[in-house]
């Protein structure tokens, strides 16, 4: 009795939790200060409006056509945290997964001034809490997949490289 009824719970459990997300990869370095410098400059601080709704309608259109989830990084290149995170995940190894899994668009938000027009089309009408802001989004249904999270790498220095792949990696399927 005691038998059937963990197992009657433990079959309940599986089938109320969210599918199972990919294994992150294992990162090659311990510590950000191992990325190779300069650090990249991920955003065009010059594309309009207009061309940043383009990007992302493209990249959104490409994830549905690849099966892969939208990745929105919202930054900025004076942010050092965009820097790192952009410098992390062109490891081999992060970029390898990145690729599998999402597809990425960099959209410059200015000093919180710029094209926030993008998240909020996902809802956000308040001011980002920080930088880089990742919206995870789920390209057919274009929903927002991790809404209150989005600025969890905002202090991406503060995190270790495995951290963030981990991080990356719990929104995959």
């Amino acid at each position: 009795m005691i038998r059937h009824a963990a197992f009657a719970l433990a079959t309940s459990l599986a089938l109320a939790a969210p599918a199972l997300a990919a294994a992150p990869p294992k990162v090659s370095i311990e510590s950000f200060t191992q990325l190779k410098t300069p650090l990249p400059y991920p955003y065009d601080d010059t594309a309009a409006a207009k061309a940043t709704n383009a990007a992302v309608a493209k990249a959104r259109a490409k994830a549905i056509k690849d099966h892969k989830l939208l990745l929105i990084d919202l930054g900025g290149n004076w942010c050092g945290d965009c820097r790192v995170l952009t410098g992390a995940m062109d490891l081999p190894e992060l970029k390898s997964f990145v690729e599998r899994h999402y597809e990425v668009v960099t959209v410059d938000v200015g000093r919180f001034d710029k094209n926030l027009q993008v998240p909020a089309a996902y809802g956000i009408h308040q001011r980002l809490e920080g930088v880089p802001a990742l919206l995870i989004v789920e390209p057919r249904a274009n929903k927002l997949l991790d809404a209150g999270h989005e600025a969890a790498l905002a202090d991406a220095r503060s995190m270790t490289p495995q951290a963030l792949a981990d991080w990356l990696a719990q929104w995959t399927k």
